[in-house]
């Protein structure tokens, strides 16, 4: 097992696994399943034998050694041979060590940059990233609806069907931009998490003008005339907690324009 703490970067499809936003990957392609056809670009591949790796080297930008086989050390060697970034699945019964085994022989065979993928149990992928330092892809494509549970285990990216990308797309903007630290190199790559942030925002906006309103028809004076100035400075002091570099100087003018758009919109809706 790997014992450095180092975390890993590896470039991938034009992303960086293991820094920055996750990515999400809904073109995974296997050459085991009946039917399969190689695509003339894919960003993952798995072989079905030694024969599929030179359209492989080809085609693909990584290489996947399935968790099926990772016992065929022939296939394992030529697969990591490759010289493209290689995507190391967790067999269904393989213990923790026996996973990251697998990662490390890949790495020490030919010096390939390694990336982890697991299926079904996120507490693991969680510890094998933190253990390996590795960067770890969550495949979700058996049920998209986990997108969200990865991105907040850690999962460094998401292999998920097609049709399963939206619902992928929405649980990286979102969970990400709560969960996952970024520290952008350029103003693109700046505005872009701005754009993620934000997006995360208008949601967690959108749910507090629902609740509010929802507080409006409960209260014995609702509206404008029942705003409890208190109740207000104290929420504002919570907040400053999670928002230091803010305070409460720079929260206040924030939550007042919030709660008066919530009480604004709340009038609306009684009177329409």
């Amino acid at each position: 097992m790997s014992s450095t703490l180092e975390r890993h970067v590896v470039p991938l499809g034009g992303h960086l696994l293991g820094e920055g936003p996750a990515v999400v990957i809904s073109d995974r392609v296997s050459l085991r399943e009946p039917g399969a056809v190689l695509p003339a670009a894919v960003t993952l591949a798995e072989p079905a034998s030694a024969d599929d790796l030179p359209a492989i080297a080809a085609r693909a930008r990584g290489v996947i050694v399935g968790g099926a086989w990772t016992r065929d050390i022939p296939l394992v060697r030529a697969v990591a041979g490759l010289g493209l970034p290689v995507v190391v699945e967790r067999r269904r019964s393989a213990t923790l060590e026996e996973w990251l085994g697998v990662a490390d022989y890949c790495a020490a065979e030919s010096g390939a940059p390694v990336i982890l993928c697991e299926h079904a149990d996120l507490g693991l992928l969680r510890e094998a990233r933190a253990v390996s330092g590795r960067p770890a892809l969550a495949d979700v494509s058996a049920d998209p609806g986990l997108s969200a549970a990865a991105v907040a285990a850690g999962a460094d990216g998401l292999i998920v069907a097609p049709a399963g990308r939206d619902q992928a797309e929405e649980a990286v903007t979102l969970v990400g931009a709560l969960l996952r630290p970024e520290a952008p190199a350029t103003l693109a790559e700046c505005r872009e998490a701005i754009d993620r942030v934000d997006a995360a925002l208008a949601t967690l906006l959108e749910r507090r003008a629902a609740l509010a309103g929802r507080v409006q028809r409960l209260k014995p004076v609702g509206g404008f005339a029942g705003r409890d100035p208190a109740r207000e400075r104290a929420l504002v002091a919570r907040m400053a907690e999670r928002a230091p570099v803010l305070g409460e100087a720079g929260l206040a003018p924030v939550m007042n324009a919030v709660i008066e758009a919530g009480l604004r919109l709340a009038e609306e809706n009684a009177t329409g």
